[in-house]
């Protein structure tokens, strides 16, 4: 089920957010036909490759003509595809936005870069740090100190594969009025960007310093942050609300005439050290007895391994279990159109023969395209 059901889509196999968006995608329903190398494109054993799950995996040699053929006629019945390469790669491969759009105009054609298809740097390699680093995103997280990558999740997922799934939708739903198909351009520098949106905006009115630990949400506010427990863990607090912060000051048992300057950013650095000494003289377990499940906005700061098991994430299904292997399970969640549970990441090739066959090509065409060596 799911609401992309009966829309199909055709991946050019690639690495991170391209995998990604396309598994946004299958998890949504749709029937994604994700065309490989015979090596595959992972990093891992193909059923811990967890971005292709819910995808049918075909082998296409794109470096051979009839390779290409294939290509083009999976093109004439599918609404989407999606590419990760860098700018010219697929048009020099003769699959390129004016050769897929000849055989099918209303095709929505997603393309994932890092710095775009124009501009200086449009051909140059890079990966996530550097795409949120030119963002403005990378130098207000982190420590005073220094910026500290957030994982990928930024740039490659956040602002790649995010913005693309969202673009391919939001011009799939044009397509349906128009008639007529489109490139969307995603690049992972101009979704990072777009995630500061709020932040330029408080920048604009003088309400956000360009330096790091000073601003309400980036750790600065000492009733914004995290903080270590008698044991060593951490929980993490955010009472921006007067009536929230009124709430953390009488369960942490705080003083409220010392703790009563909220918003007195000059207070911050001696309120925060007199915090962190309260919360340092109970253990996490303890915290989360007191402040779990209130208005304070708290909530223990779990390693990946411990947040499947919070009662909260289990009584909502956060996490299913595919195959054996544990992991987040789609999101967002539909009242109608309930998406099923996604089938295990395949194994490069794995679906060849049927998933040629479900896409329109004839058994001796299979038969010629395997004998050719254009697919395995």
């Amino acid at each position: 089920m799911g609401p992309l059901q009966g829309i199909r889509v055709v991946e050019i196999a690639g690495l991170g957010p391209g995998p990604f968006c396309a598994m946004l995608l299958a998890d949504m329903g749709a029937d994604v036909l994700r065309i490989e190398r015979s090596t595959g494109s992972g990093l891992f054993e193909p059923k811990f490759d967890l971005t292709n799950r819910g995808k049918r995996s075909v082998v296409i040699d794109l470096k051979k003509p009839e390779g290409i053929a294939a290509v083009l006629k999976l093109v004439e019945s599918a609404d989407i595809l999606t590419e990760g390469f860098r700018p010219g790669v697929m048009e020099r491969l003769g699959l390129g936005p004016e050769a897929c759009l000849a055989r099918n105009p209303k095709l929505v054609y997603g393309r994932m870069t890092g710095f775009g298809q124009t501009g200086p740097l449009a051909k140059v390699a890079g990966h996530d740090i550097n795409y949120i680093a030119m963002s403005g995103a990378l130098h207000a997280i982190g420590g005073a100190d220094k910026p500290v990558p957030p994982l990928n999740l930024v740039g490659d997922f956040g602002g790649g594969a995010l913005y693309l799934a969202f673009g391919l939708v939001s011009a799939l739903l044009e397509t349906r009025r128009s008639g007529q198909g489109q490139v969307v351009d995603a690049t992972m520098i101009d979704g990072a960007a777009s995630l500061m949106t709020m932040m330029y905006g408080m920048a604009a009115a003088g309400g956000w310093e360009d330096r790091r630990e000073a601003n309400l949400v980036d750790g600065g506010a000492h009733f914004y942050d995290t903080y270590e427990t008698a044991d060593g863990l951490h929980v993490s607090i955010g009472s921006i609300e007067p009536q929230f912060y009124a709430e953390l000051v009488r369960l942490a048992g705080l003083d409220p005439e010392t703790f009563a300057p909220q918003n007195d950013k000059a207070q911050w650095p001696a309120l925060k050290a007199k915090l962190a000494e309260v919360i340092r003289t109970k253990t996490r377990d303890a915290w989360c007895a007191i402040m779990e499940g209130t208005d304070v906005c708290f909530a223990p700061v779990l390693s990946m391994f411990e947040a499947p098991e919070h009662p909260h994430n289990r009584a909502r299904g956060t996490f299913i279990e595919i195959d054996g292997v544990l992991q987040p399970g789609p999101a967002p969640r539909f009242s109608r159109t309930v998406p099923d549970q996604p089938t295990p990441p395949p194994a490069p090739g794995s679906h060849t023969d049927q998933g040629l066959a479900d896409w329109g090509f004839s058994a001796g065409e299979i038969t010629a395209l395997k004998a050719s060596g254009a697919a395995a």
